[in-house]
């Protein structure tokens, strides 16, 4: 399935920032802009709580020109912002000085920033995401008509087209932000614009630099949350135990499997992508189910329904007896102890219960399977 590389929901069009020992009095953005006529309205807002406050506005004059002053003790994210397609972010604190330049009508995509390494930084990091944005959601729209057509060699070519460009992108972005590792844009950035659960060892890396160069700041305290997260499943780990009633209330728990290569899969009768993916579950069983060590699946059903959750499991021919559930919905303590936020997720384990990869999909599981059940 088509996913949107790793971004946070409202920083496609992130700015500049800018850390400049010539003043000490407080921050200072001085702007001119092209196609913004006298008065138009120039917002500045924090980034608190994942979401932007708006501190204060101005109006650009004659000549587009706009200037926000004020004061920010500590290093923080800001948006100047027209609308909601032209925004850009920068980085404040005591000593910034920011001068910004571009085109209103199109801001992230012709703005320019001086000031300071940082401003560079995040500029870099904006013509790198803005600049593959529009191919990358143009082929989630053809993917998504092909999907609705039924074309699934066309589906694959186009998937393969956008991990293509996605990797590329995340490859640049990740070289952008190893450069500037110490830098509190990186610790912004690391958390922003990298998918933990997929890029653990580089996210990790930068969080080692922000704890001995920023260890007070939000992004370094906000990246290392999210990373111990991530740690407790990531490969090479001891998967958690769980223990949980099965569809007759026998309980059943993920130790009790050892000795076989374990595909612990959380998923619902009301998760379409679930069910579509169930298929390609039930062929790596059959086809594994007696190679080797043995493979076998756990599953954890977010269900809060017993009838349509066992209903789903006939229906999908989901054969293997290992089906698990508190009935808890998304309030799960199996889903809990995994820190699910989505399905479908999983988690291949080896005959040691230590977990060897994540969210294998299609071919993706079969592949891997072949590769470690001898």
């Amino acid at each position: 399935m088509i996913k949107p590389l790793f971004v946070a929901a409202t920083v496609l069009g992130l700015a500049n920032a800018c850390q400049n020992a010539v003043a000490a009095d407080g921050y200072e953005i001085a702007g001119q802009l092209k196609n913004a006529p006298a008065g138009t309205t120039v917002r500045l807002s924090e980034l608190a709580n994942n979401q932007f406050v708006e501190k204060t506005q101005v109006k650009t004059d004659a000549a587009g020109k706009f200037a926000f002053k004020g004061t920010a003790p500590t290093s923080g994210i800001y948006q100047v912002k027209l609308d909601d397609n032209n925004q850009v972010l920068v980085l404040l604190d005591n000593k910034t000085r920011v001068m910004l330049a571009g085109d209103a009508k199109n801001l992230p995509g012709t703005y320019t920033a001086t000031g300071s390494k940082d401003a560079e930084m995040l500029q870099q990091l904006t013509r790198v995401l803005y600049g593959s944005k529009a191919e990358m959601e143009s082929l989630g729209q053809r993917y998504q008509a092909a999907d609705q057509a039924g074309k699934q060699e066309e589906m694959q070519a186009i998937q393969a087209q956008y991990n293509a460009v996605q990797g590329g992108t995340n490859a640049r972005v990740k070289s952008i932000i190893r450069r500037n590792g110490r830098s509190v844009a990186a610790g912004f950035a690391a958390g922003a614009f990298i998918n933990p659960e997929e890029e653990f060892a580089f996210a990790d890396s930068i969080a080692g630099q922000q704890r001995k160069a920023n260890p007070a700041s939000p992004y370094t305290l906000q990246l290392v949350s999210r990373l111990d997260a991530v740690r407790a499943t990531a490969p090479g780990a001891l998967a958690t135990d769980i223990n949980a009633a099965m569809p007759d209330g026998k309980m059943l728990a993920l130790s009790s499997l050892r000795g076989k290569y374990v595909l612990l899969d959380f998923w619902a009768s009301w998760c379409g992508p679930c069910r579509k993916e169930n298929p390609a579950v039930v062929a790596a069983y059959q086809k594994f189910k007696d190679k080797g060590k043995g493979f076998t699946v756990y599953s954890v059903s977010l269900d809060q329904d017993k009838s349509r959750w066992t209903s789903a499991i006939a229906a999908d021919g989901l054969v293997w007896p290992n089906h698990v559930s508190d009935l808890g919905g998304w309030q799960s303590a199996p889903a809990a102890l995994y820190k699910i936020t989505s399905i479908p997720q999983s988690f291949l384990l080896d005959p040691e219960g230590h977990i060897i990869a994540k969210n294998l999909r299609g071919e993706a599981l079969a592949a891997k399977l072949a590769e470690v059940v001898k």
